[in-house]
């Protein structure tokens, strides 16, 4: 029996309240374009069914920005089929006679629309919902949908990672909405509350902090959640099995909490208890941990076709296999703390469009080897030390370039080559080397505070280190990052680049982007 549960009183009144959150402009806008929202049209229209990403064309919808989300879920462990109702806080940026949703493989029930029952249809990967009266320009209303959602329904991409005892999500980067209807990019942050019913044998885990725990009749328990920060739709997590919450307290009495399988607890916990040390080491060198909780989550699975990456960072949780983490410190720690960073650079700060996504993962490398090499330990290639591990990668430059394109100009099917991860480290390396460690430290601080919260490009990191290094580095940066071949590298004249055969072009045998384990900190 699947049971239907309702929105929660403190639900409600963050939705109504949208707890103040700014509303970011579409993708295509932050990257210097001009959004349909912003063409000064009065007249209704039906929303475009794009923000303009450049990796992910077709993702998002313009014409509103969300405030927030109240996501109230139920699983039946029996059929393991999952009921929910997405409730949607939204500001209309134009006078719209249809709006869209991002949706794939949900069976919805019912949209309603400002309380009135709204005509809907799914179309690919949209829901498109006509209200029953056209919705003003700058004016708030919200969008309740039901719908049923199977966890191991066979999709082209989907989030949900099925478990014996559950599943766990992981949205990143396009498949938020597989799990939730949803305006799926990162650039339309907000803030969300969660409501997760289960049998009273399991355990429902969301993003955040938990506010109210119920038990219900039919032994069924809920648990609901709240996060003090906006969250970006791919950073979502949504998490029921036989685990157990473990708490410690961090560095500066931040509070931590690792979602553990029951009955690997004792196992994990040598791991577990690297978290403080890994947070003192990065508030050093990048400021407070931003939000209001961190820690690991073990997936209870060890399937590997359960996901095709070792570690995903969703906000306040970071989700792992089991097994992964029943290593010696050395292996592991490094990637942790990559891990750890994307608290920083891709939650706190999430990448304006997808073709930024090495601010992401360039920086979470950065910083990842930094710490393995200042703890001795040896690198997969068996290199000590950052200037070493650069001038490797510097040799490869041109041809990930041929293979992977530059840096910051990624397609769908390469977005998670190494180009993006070790790639991105060597900018910043050069960077580094061109303006001195002070002042390279002065930028990542500064840009991480002026987008806390929000969403930045590459242009917007540019912006920042040219103003905090008291010098245009836009051209110097452009072509680290756009350049078709490697430029020198400051402070390093010997180092050479690898010539690339003529004959050499991009795999043909890939097709599908994908979570790949490029990290250098693996």
């Amino acid at each position: 029996m699947r049971y239907r549960t309702r929105l929660t009183a403190p639900a409600a009144a963050l939705l109504g309240t949208a707890a103040a959150t700014t509303l970011a402009p579409s993708a295509y806008a932050a990257s210097g374009g001009t959004s349909k929202a912003a063409s000064g049209k009065d007249a209704a229209a039906p929303g475009a069914e794009t923000l303009g990403d450049p990796v992910y064309p077709s993702l998002g919808n313009d014409g509103y920005r969300v405030a927030a989300y109240h996501l109230d879920l139920a699983y039946d462990a029996t059929t393991k089929l999952v009921d929910g109702e997405a409730t949607l806080r939204i500001r209309t940026t134009q006078a719209l006679t249809r709006l869209s949703l991002d949706a794939l493989g949900l069976d919805i029930r019912s949209v309603r629309v400002g309380g009135r029952t709204a005509t809907f249809e799914l179309v690919d990967e949209k829901l498109r919902i006509t209200p029953a009266r056209s919705l003003p320009a700058n004016t708030g209303t919200t969008i309740c949908v039901a719908y049923g959602a199977d966890p191991r329904r066979a999709l082209t991409h989907t989030a949900w990672v099925p478990t014996p005892d559950g599943f766990a999500v992981c949205p990143q980067p396009n498949s938020a909405h597989t799990v939730f209807p949803c305006n799926d990019h990162p650039v339309d942050k907000a803030d969300f509350t969660f409501r997760i019913t289960v049998p009273s044998s399991l355990r429902g885990v969301a993003n955040g902090t938990l506010v109210r725990t119920e038990s219900l009749a039919g032994d069924r328990t809920a648990y609901s959640y709240r996060s003090r920060s906006p969250i970006a739709t791919e950073l979502v997590q949504i998490t029921v099995g036989d685990y157990v919450v473990k708490d410690r307290q961090g560095p500066n009495g931040l509070p931590l909490r690792d979602v553990v399988p029951v009955a690997r607890a004792a196992a994990l916990e040598p791991a577990l208890a690297l978290t403080p040390g890994l947070v003192a080491w990065l508030e050093q060198r990048l400021g407070a941990y931003p939000f209001e909780t961190y820690g690991l989550l073990p997936c209870n699975s060890d399937d590997p076709a359960a996901f095709d990456f070792t570690g995903l960072e969703t906000q306040t949780l970071t989700l792992y296999k089991p097994n992964y983490l029943l290593q010696e410190e050395k292996f592991i720690g490094s990637h942790m703390m990559h891990e750890l960073v994307h608290s920083y650079f891709g939650n706190s700060v999430s990448p304006g469009t997808w073709a930024d996504l090495w601010l992401n993962e360039g920086h979470a490398d950065f910083y990842g080897l930094l710490y393995r090499y200042e703890r001795g330990w040896t690198d997969s290639l068996g290199l000590t030390t950052m200037e070493a591990r650069m001038k490797n990668t510097y040799a490869r430059g041109d041809q990930w370039r041929r293979t992977s394109g530059p840096v910051a100009a990624p397609n769908e099917v390469n977005l998670f080559d190494s180009q993006r991860y070790l790639g991105g480290v060597l900018v910043l390396y050069a960077l580094r080397e061109f303006v001195g460690e002070a002042t390279f430290n002065a930028i990542e601080r500064t840009f991480l505070d002026r987008y806390r919260n929000s969403s930045a490009t590459t242009e917007n990191y540019i912006s920042v280190a040219s103003e905090i290094a008291g010098q245009d580095l836009s051209g110097f940066l452009r072509d680290w990052l756009y350049g078709t071949t490697t430029p020198r590298m400051p402070g390093h004249p010997d180092w050479t680049v690898t010539p690339v055969p003529t004959s050499l072009v991009a795999p043909k045998n890939r097709t599908v982007a994908g979570h790949h384990d490029n990290s250098a900190t693996l």
